[in-house]
C-alpha cells in the first residue's frame, strides 16, 4: 500500500512540475495553438 501511495505522489509532482516548466519555457497549448494576430496576456 506505501508503494501505491508513493507512486500516486510521484505522479503528482511530475504533472505539477511539467506543467510549470512547460508553461515557463513557451509550450503552453494556447502559446503554441495560437497565430501572430493573436494577443495572449493583455488582460484588461
Amino acid at each position: 500500500m506505501k508503494v501505491m501511495f508513493a507512486g500516486f505522489a510521484a505522479i503528482f509532482i511530475i504533472a505539477v512540475a511539467a506543467d510549470f516548466v512547460l508553461d515557463e519555457i513557451g509550450f503552453a497549448a494556447a502559446e503554441r495553438q495560437s497565430g501572430p494576430s493573436v494577443r495572449l496576456g493583455d488582460a484588461y
